[in-house]
């Protein structure tokens, strides 16, 4: 298990500090410190930002190592009654938490935050498919889903039905964006995932090693979900709200399955089907 994180506490008074700066207009569509950077220099920071006491914990307690903390009074003492649960220590030359008034922390990321508590942390190294998989009983592979709350929502289902790891396909969003780090609440910094380098040809990867993949499908041709999971090792693939999986990906898997629906209705949000297909494993 790991530590509690070692924090220095330093004052802040005046918004236009340098020291906030990884915390600097957050919503911002040019600015914001969670921008990844890109070829030939961005001014992304490529940064994870945690928002809120419980994504704070997970922060530390996973991969992304904070390098900075920003928060009011009240958020620090939290966090320091749960260093037990991966909160926080106080002392000399430790990460620096930067304190400060809620009016303050309002005027340097440009929102009230109620959550009143921030952590930024660099992106390590990134993980590859062979490297996720290599352990992994049921894994998420997801195409073209490029909303952050339903890629957040999918890592907070795969955290809670016992998914090992995600699969990004072409298409998809940032899964450290903030929003999608807060709606998975933190779990997208906890479950392993990797953004397929060779797609869709990761998915004869996977079936090498010894994973049936389930295209998620309303479409024709398709059969009930508990009659597709045969398997052992299971990779549920999921695609955007209304267009789906691209049919040559679907072409790739072993089978096509739909969740049984009634009163008219086609198919569910995407985050949500993939929950029942977790479920499904889980319940094998």
């Amino acid at each position: 298990m790991n530590q509690p994180l070692t924090v220095e506490v330093i004052d802040i008074t005046d918004p236009s500090d340098e020291r906030v700066d990884d915390f600097r207009d957050l919503n911002s569509v040019d600015r914001r410190p969670d921008l990844p950077a890109l070829p030939g220099g961005s001014i992304g920071k490529a940064l994870v930002i945690a928002e809120g006491g419980l994504v704070v914990r997970r922060m530390i307690a996973s991969r992304f190592v904070p390098h900075a903390l920003f928060g009011v009074d009240r958020r620090l003492e939290e966090l320091s009654d749960t260093a037990l649960e991966h909160g926080v220590v106080q002392g000399v030359g430790g990460v620096p938490f930067y304190r400060a008034s809620k009016e303050v922390m309002a005027d340097v990321i440009g929102f009230h935050l109620n959550r009143g508590v921030l952590a930024a942390a660099r992106r390590p190294e990134t993980l590859t498919v062979p490297s996720v998989i290599s352990s992994a009983r049921t894994v998420a592979v997801l195409e073209g889903v490029n909303d952050h709350e339903n890629i957040g929502s999918v890592f907070r289902n795969a955290a809670g039905l016992g998914v090992d790891a995600v699969i990004f396909g072409t298409g998809c969003a940032d899964p450290l964006y903030r929003r999608c780090v807060r709606v998975s609440m933190g779990h997208a910094l906890l479950v392993p995932f990797a953004k397929s380098e060779n797609w869709p040809g990761d998915l004869e990867s996977l079936r090498e090693s010894g994973f049936q993949t389930i295209a998620l499908t309303p479409g024709e041709g398709s059969v009930p979900l508990r009659q597709a999971v045969q398997a052992d090792k299971l990779a549920f693939l999921v695609g955007a709200e209304g267009p789906g999986l691209k049919e040559h990906t679907m072409r790739s898997c072993d089978v096509r399955a739909h969740i049984p629906m009634s009163r008219g209705t086609d198919s569910l949000n995407v985050a949500t089907a993939a929950a029942v297909a977790f479920y499904e494993a889980l319940s094998r």
